[in-house]
């Protein structure tokens, strides 16, 4: 989705970051081999979160929604060399794929992947988190939130992806639209919860920067 005409929108990308030569590849084997590859962060949206972990520097991250991987290790990228990434997907047939391109990176043995439902494992995490990416299913986002605030550090960063929905927050809800209804809970929940600062940007879908206080 773009907010702003195609070709700014080129030219904006073609002036940031380049896509690390692994990332290119995982983007091309997701493409040729997994369903639903819009998925993937992307280049640009992928460069983002590189930048805003590079300047977070967090020592634990807690990413919900793997996929094939490839947000994972653009958050790893700023991540302190005694941290850990632990990544979350209920996706089984996704894990050895995603561990593949994790070990073919610098991070490898820092992230730690969990399979199953994140609303079962977040609760039993024991590590608190300074950079959380909220990327999975939509109805249970506000749920993600709740269970993930009590274990972030003062000044900890919650992204959340996929907040604008392809503009359907602003579109007359269907009754049987869950994740519409979700993310505009979700997106309300954020701008008022006093235990936070938000920022909404209009970044491909919708990327929401929420600062822990």
């Amino acid at each position: 989705m773009h907010f702003i005409p195609e070709a700014l929108d080129n030219y904006v990308v073609a002036h940031s970051a380049k896509e690390p030569k692994l990332l290119q590849q995982l983007t091309r084997e997701t493409y040729q081999k997994i369903l639903q590859p819009r998925m993937l962060s992307g280049h640009y949206q992928g460069r983002i979160l590189s930048m805003i972990a590079k300047i977070a520097n967090p020592k634990n991250i807690l990413e919900i929604g793997t996929y094939t991987g490839y947000s994972a290790l653009c958050l790893a990228e700023g991540m302190q060399k005694e941290g850990v990434l632990h990544t979350i997907d209920v996706n089984e047939e996704l894990f050895d794929f995603q561990r593949s391109y994790f070990d073919r990176s610098e991070y490898g043995g820092q992230i730690v992947q969990h399979l199953g439902d994140a609303t079962e494992i977040i609760p039993n995490l024991s590590e608190s988190f300074d950079l959380v990416f909220i990327d999975a299913d939509k109805p249970n986002y506000p749920t993600y939130f709740e269970l993930i605030i009590s274990k972030m550090n003062k000044g900890g960063i919650i992204l959340s992806d996929n907040v604008l929905w392809s503009g359907k927050v602003l579109e007359k809800v269907a009754e049987d639209d869950e994740s519409t209804k979700a993310l505009i809970e979700y997106n309300k929940l954020l701008a008022e919860d006093s235990r936070i600062e938000t920022v909404l940007l209009p970044v491909r879908d919708g990327l929401t920067i929420s600062r822990v206080l």
